[in-house]
């Protein structure tokens, strides 16, 4: 059977030079990429040949006494980090799963919200069921939708609300409200917030593109509020920070709203506008669903979440 285009014949390829590629990439000189993985300078640099007779491209340049990656090479790094993350995870598949004994890793995307609302009870869990297990936590942003099935392949796990992605397995871990956050000395806000004053307001936002917004900037959009934004963050911690002292306001999650109150000397007003509540839910591609391992991850994240609720939270902020 004819091969299907733009799909490459893995009979005929030598994965051993996936491994050389991604040390290659990643050190930008020959000999200490040989060094990581075992090779000799004269045997990396071989295997650099062939890699460039594959791609038809230098891959690597020399700049004086040091290499560059070119073009392709730059836009081969992530896709060789997930390609060796994959091609490891396949064969370190085990038919079970000992949390207490294994020594696997895990790689969790999720959004600077999902961590510091949930990253503390996962840590906690981590080291109480599995000491040997590294779970790493990284940061994710608009591009991870852009090419959802890429970022779900490479990664165990994506935190991530409903209404971005589709048509992938996924778990609801929580939901959580939206709320006003304004500095807690707002010079013309008191207990409560109308409408219109909101209107009148400037804002904070995260994500503020036509491509990327939160579910709430996306409902608003849709009930046709408009409003000013003068400040746009691509993360929620350092929000309610930019919001003390002046006379902006922000939509921001309930639950970290109020983890973050004291700390950021603002206030957290019910939102006159109806918004639905965000679902945070745990995304992985269909290959990892029979896998004992992943499985295990998922249900220390499920565990994780019923948590929530029964963790003390300082609501001296809180109106």
């Amino acid at each position: 059977m004819a091969s299907m285009p733009g799909r490459v014949n893995l009979a005929g390829l030598d994965l051993n030079l996936l491994v050389a590629l991604n040390a290659l990439i990643e050190e930008q000189n020959v000999t200490r990429a040989g060094e990581r993985v075992g090779l000799t300078q004269p045997a990396m640099s071989a295997a650099l040949a062939r890699l460039r007779r594959h791609f038809g491209d230098e891959l690597m340049v020399r700049h004086g006494n040091r290499y560059e990656l070119t073009p392709l090479g730059v836009a081969l790094r992530h896709r060789t980090e997930m390609a060796v993350a994959a091609v490891e995870r396949v064969f370190g598949a085990q038919p079970d799963f000992d949390p207490l004994t294994a020594e696997r890793e895990f790689t969790v995307l999720l959004s600077d919200y999902a961590l510091m609302v949930l990253g503390p009870i996962v840590a906690n869990l981590l080291e109480e069921r599995a000491p040997g297990v590294r779970l790493r936590l990284e940061p994710h942003g608009p591009s991870v939708i852009d090419d959802a099935e890429t970022t779900l392949r490479g990664n165990d796990l994506l935190l991530l609300p409903h209404g971005f992605i589709s048509d992938y397995p996924s778990q609801d871990l929580y939901t959580d409200g939206w709320v006003c956050v304004l500095s807690a000395d707002h010079p013309t806000i008191g207990d409560s917030i109308s409408a219109e004053e909101l209107r009148s307001l400037p804002w904070v936002t995260q994500y503020h593109r036509p491509t990327a917004a939160t579910t709430a900037d996306r409902q608003l959009a849709l009930l046709g509020f408009e409003h000013r934004v003068d400040l746009v963050i691509e993360s929620f911690l350092p929000l309610p920070f930019l919001l003390s002292g002046t006379r902006r306001v922000a939509l921001l999650q309930r639950r970290l709203a109020e983890r973050l109150a004291a700390a950021a000397g603002v206030r957290i007003l019910p939102c006159p506008i109806e918004v639905t509540d965000l679902v945070e839910a745990a995304w992985w591609h269909p290959l990892h669903a029979a896998d004992p391992a992943h499985q295990w991850l998922r249900r220390l994240f499920a565990d994780a979440a019923a948590q929530l609720d029964i963790q003390p939270v300082d609501r001296e902020h809180v109106n």
